[in-house]
């Protein structure tokens, strides 16, 4: 008797409580809700694929003035983006015209800047023989979240564990000022190091000589060899 007194007495501390502070802390607790992630593994850099690609109209006489300022705008965009190929598609339908205003762009990319081994040729169902020559490189791009369609419950909460949106922001700042969203997926390779430069710098310090550049005069208080 003595020990089912004590269980009652017990269970009916814990009901008290739970008026005392609230069902909704009382109700996750007893429900044995797992517990919710992490503010770093909650949010965290992504980025999304994309699509940079132009579209040149087939013309008899070749690529036109405008069509070649756009080639080289995608060109630079290009090497800029870090991407790994241009991909030119021609529209099928064996039109010697189009074939040859394809290869035209390809021959422009080149004259751009994009090595010859990085342009890929390939055709594509087009509604006519006619239809433009399509060129262009997939992207990627910082995913922004959206904080503001996130739920922001600040009511009180005993289960100590950090709120829903915590973390959004700052991901978010982080995703927008990105220079480079390839930078998330891994670091860019390093360029190789100066190897001649080094040796001079290691023969000078084996030599007993100074290893350091030396220090420019300076005249009336300023370094001589600066460009006004």
């Amino acid at each position: 008797m003595t020990r089912s007194f004590l269980h009652r007495s017990i269970s009916a501390a814990a009901l008290a409580g739970c008026l005392t502070f609230g069902l909704s802390g009382c109700a996750s607790t007893m429900a044995g809700d797992p517990a919710p992630l992490t503010p770093l593994s909650r949010y965290m850099l992504q980025v999304e694929p994309g699509l940079d690609r132009i579209a040149l109209a087939v013309r008899d006489d070749g690529l036109s003035g405008a069509q070649h300022a756009a080639v080289q705008d995608l060109a630079a965009r290009f090497g800029a983006a870090g991407a790994g190929y241009v991909r030119i598609e021609a529209p099928a339908g064996d039109d010697p015209v189009a074939s040859a205003h394809a290869y035209a762009v390809g021959a422009a990319l080149e004259r751009a800047g994009v090595p010859a081994e990085r342009i890929r040729m390939s055709a594509y169902a087009g509604p006519d023989p006619r239809a433009p020559v399509l060129a262009g490189f997939e992207t990627l791009r910082a995913h922004v979240p959206n904080c503001a369609a996130q739920r922001r419950d600040m009511s009180t909460n005993l289960s100590n564990q950090s709120s829903a949106n915590l973390g959004c922001a700052i991901t978010a700042n982080m995703a927008a000022q990105i220079a480079n969203p390839r930078d998330i997926l891994g670091p860019q390779p390093m360029t190789p190091a100066d190897s001649g430069r080094a040796a001079v710098v290691f023969n000078a310090y084996r030599n007993g000589r100074p290893s350091s550049t030396a220090q420019e005069p300076l005249v009336n208080g300023q370094i001589s060899a600066a460009v006004n």
